[in-house]
């Protein structure tokens, strides 16, 4: 058996058991992350060095292999055709080969079935300004971001650029032309794209991550020129969010970039995967904020704090925090109050929303 069949396996064994991961180290077996935690595929053996190096570079294309090498870390796809891709993150520890796979189903799902509110699907009717989808890492944004690039591709006749490292979902074009771009290997980096991407007449621009300030920049002059954007960052709540654009920028520049934004800003919807009370796999939770005027008018202004109340007061647009969320699936029993509780961005405050709040919602 060759080791690109080897690793293929484990692969199968970790879609099977319906893992979120795969993880390669050396010193133990092959491990799964299955409804939110880590176990050991069963009857494998502890991984030897030569195990992990062998079976990665089964894998990697030789321009993959050559990045690994030079940076001691990479990032690339793997596909196994009608099972699943895998988002793929091979690294350099204690001198040997790790990696983590992260499953990427074949089918996208939509914004019911991920069990998100209504109000996530009308960012997807939008025609210009910015989206943002954020939380932790393996939260699901990319599988947010998945259903509503789908939405349009269902619905609109219009040309939708995506920019991904590595690609995840694979769209098929329907009613929508879809490019999928993946930095290091169709582009240098996501401002690179970015930049291009601005005169490749796009409707639709999905950018896989701001992780700098050039990337954010043309990010928003992007939205400002009439075009819709997508894009995620690493934050955990909307009014971090927020903060976390505006703070990359030099002082000098901030009250700029805080008019740029309250005029482009559509929503955000931040969101952490958690486990189910049942133990039957894992619930997203999600906070949803709308730009609306009073929003726009305290980004303008730097009173983002303020946002929170907002969000309590704004739930006829669909606005929902996320410990009013977390409230209704503990009530629900769809969660555990402590889980509920540990995920809290105001632990006293969900005491108190506990005794007194209603269900805000049905999944």
């Amino acid at each position: 058996m060759t080791d690109s069949l080897k690793i293929d396996g484990l692969l199968m064994e970790a879609v099977n058991l319906g893992a979120s991961d795969l993880h390669l180290t050396t010193g133990l077996p092959p491990m799964v992350r299955v409804s939110g935690a880590l176990k050991a595929l069963e009857g494998h053996l502890p991984l030897k060095p030569a195990d992990t190096r062998e079976m990665m570079y089964s894998i990697m294309k030789p321009d993959i292999r050559e990045r690994y090498e030079a940076a001691g870390e990479v990032d690339f796809s793997h596909g196994m055709p009608g099972v699943a891709r895998f988002r793929v993150n091979a690294y350099t520890q204690r001198g040997s080969v790790g990696a983590a796979f992260r499953v990427i189903p074949t089918r996208i799902r939509s914004l019911e079935e991920l069990g998100l509110p209504p109000v996530v699907k009308t960012f997807a009717d939008k025609t210009r300004g910015m989206v943002l989808v954020t939380g932790p890492t393996g939260s699901g944004k990319s599988t947010t971001l998945a259903s509503l690039i789908d939405i349009i591709n269902s619905e609109r006749a219009c040309h939708v650029i995506t920019l991904e490292d590595p690609i995840e979902y694979l769209h098929k074009h329907r009613k929508s032309m879809i490019n999928q771009r993946e930095v290091g290997t169709d582009t240098k980096s996501f401002a690179a794209a970015l930049r291009a991407a601005l005169r490749e007449d796009p409707d639709v621009i999905l950018v896989g991550e701001m992780r700098d300030l050039e990337t954010t920049s043309i990010a928003l002059t992007a939205a400002e020129t009439g075009h819709l954007v997508f894009a995620t960052l690493h934050t955990n709540d909307t009014v971090q969010t927020v903060d976390r654009i505006i703070d990359q920028y030099p002082p000098h520049q901030q009250q700029q970039v805080r008019v740029q934004l309250a005029a482009v800003l559509q929503g955000i919807v931040s969101q952490i995967l958690l486990p189910r009370a049942d133990g039957q796999g894992r619930i997203v939770a999600v906070e949803v904020l709308v730009a609306n005027p009073a929003v726009r008018n305290l980004i303008r202004e730097g009173k983002t704090h303020q946002i929170y109340s907002v969000l309590q007061t704004g739930a006829k647009q669909g606005m929902v925090s996320l410990d009013m969320y977390l409230v209704d699936l503990a009530k629900r029993g769809i969660i555990t109050y402590d889980d509920a509780l540990s995920h809290a961005t105001n632990p006293d405050e969900m005491r108190r929303l506990g005794q007194f709040a209603q269900p805000i919602m049905r999944l």
